[in-house]
Parts: structure tokens; C-alpha cells; sequence
């Protein structure tokens, strides 16, 4: 909300604001997650220390059931034809 008040964007929508030529959203928490062992085989659902490390070639990744929604939002977003730039301001923890 600084960046917004900083910018002049004041229009708020359903999960973004926008005005002065900018788009400003947020994230809560992690959108998205590394899948669980268990996506990577039947061999993972149940694993022992045996297994470790787990290294797949291809990571896999999961949206967060409780961000699902503003997940959709930001993809939204940034597939608009008048969006240029992405500037990401979280925390980098």
C-alpha cells in the first residue's frame, strides 16, 4: 500500500489497485510451493531416509490452496496487453 500511496494509484479492484498508468497487487505468504515427494512417484508417498536426497530432473510446483485466488489474480495481471514491466517488492526472505 506505500508503493501505491508513493505512485498516486488509488482505483482499488478485486485484488489490485490501479490508476497513474501503474497496477499494484500483493502477495500473502507463498503463491506457490515445491510439489510434495509424492508428486514425483508412488515410490515417494511413502519414504524412508533411504531415499534421500530426493533430486528430480524437473522440479515440480503447486499454487497454494489458500493463495489460489490472488495467484490467479497476478497472472492475470501480467498477461494483460498493456503490461511492460514486473517489478517484484517482497521481502527476499
Amino acid at each position: 500500500m506505500a508503493y501505491a500511496k508513493v505512485l498516486g494509484v488509488h482505483g482499488r479492484q478485486d485484488g489490485y489497485l490501479e490508476g497513474s498508468g501503474y497496477l499494484v497487487s500483493w502477495c500473502v505468504g507463498h503463491l506457490v510451493e515445491l510439489a510434495p515427494p509424492s508428486a514425483y512417484g508412488e515410490q515417494y508417498v511413502k519414504w524412508s531416509i533411504a531415499d534421500l536426497p530426493i533430486l528430480p530432473e524437473k522440479w515440480q510446483y503447486l499454487v497454494s490452496a489458500s493463495t489460489k485466488k490472488q495467484f490467479s489474480v497476478l497472472k492475470r495481471l501480467m498477461h494483460r496487453a498493456d503490461v511492460e514491466t514486473v517489478v517484484n517488492s517482497c521481502d527476499a526472505g
